[in-house]
């Protein structure tokens, strides 16, 4: 039988140039040089003797028939890969490599990784640096702990919805004594702590709250979760948490939540992996676990 399918490497440079855009990032994903990729889609529109990629103003644009191509191989492509990853690296613990925004790391998820060493001895974590506009780009990590809003957000990915939905607004003790709020609506008089990649979220948590037409009186705002805590600890305001972030802090008195409503938001952290690559074993079985640990707490 003859054999139609072209090279793998005319392949990953095809799906490296329709994933990122560009010649130049595929050629830095695939550590080979930005002539070899151009050559390879070259190639590989000869062998279909159809135009694949075409370069416009804004980069490349996949035609109709290079669409169709992208979401026939890049699913298998991946498969092929993981399943080579495995057979090379042997017999031994098997690595995973994870991102994973900082206060959720320090706060909730280190205190119960060592049930999950205990669980499973065979599976060594790695964890790289966070990156706020993680792309997947790369090799590694091969998945993140992310907060945003999930498939909507990354429809591209596979998203597991973990914890931080619930949000709880939290003071100084001696400013909740002192305010002696009766009503949410009373809180839009304090100065209102905020994260600066969702300030809405005080308008939205009012709302939901049962506060008409709601207009916070926003202060301070910070990029990180873990310095808007420290902000509401050191009394500058009151802040707009995720709960399972201030456990601790308000069981040692050093916060208090002024109202405790089950109040959830369309936000939370999530597990991302890339959903053109197959699943490990190893990630399926952090995935699950985390789940599992979540649900529980």
């Amino acid at each position: 039988m003859r054999i139609q399918s072209p090279s793998m490497s005319e392949l990953h440079a095809f799906v490296a140039a329709a994933r990122t855009g560009s010649f130049t990032r595929a050629a830095e994903q695939l550590c080979v040089t930005q002539g070899a990729i151009s050559r390879a889609v070259a190639r590989l529109e000869s062998h279909y003797n159809q135009t694949l990629i075409r370069r416009n103003a804004h980069g490349l644009e996949l035609t109709s028939s290079g669409r169709d191509l992208l979401a026939s191989v890049e699913g298998p492509l991946a498969q092929i890969e993981g399943a080579s990853a495995e057979l090379r690296r042997g017999p031994g613990p098997r690595e995973l490599v994870l991102s994973t925004v900082p206060t959720l790391a320090s706060v909730w998820l280190m205190p119960r990784l060592p049930d999950f060493a205990r669980r499973h001895p065979d599976v060594r974590l790695k964890f790289v640096p966070y990156r706020k506009d993680e792309d997947f780009s790369g090799a590694t990590p091969h998945a993140a702990i992310l907060p945003g809003a999930g498939p909507t957000q990354w429809p591209r990915w596979d998203c597991t919805y973990l914890i931080g939905k619930q949000m709880v607004p939290v003071c100084h003790a001696d400013r909740a004594r002192t305010a002696r709020w009766r009503t949410p609506a009373e809180l839009m008089r304090a100065p209102l702590l905020y994260h600066t990649t969702a300030p809405g979220n005080w308008t939205e948590w009012l709302r939901l709250a049962g506060v008409k037409a709601p207009r916070p009186n926003l202060a301070s705002g910070f990029d990180q979760v873990s310095i808007l805590i420290q902000a509401a600890m050191t009394d500058m305001g009151v802040a707009l948490v995720q709960r399972c972030l201030i456990g601790d802090a308000v069981a040692s008195g050093r916060l208090q939540m002024p109202f405790d409503l089950p109040i959830s938001l369309s936000r939370g952290y999530y597990l991302c992996a890339p959903g053109h690559r197959s699943p490990s074993p190893a990630l399926l079985a952090f995935r699950d676990w985390l789940v599992e640990t979540a649900q529980a707490a």
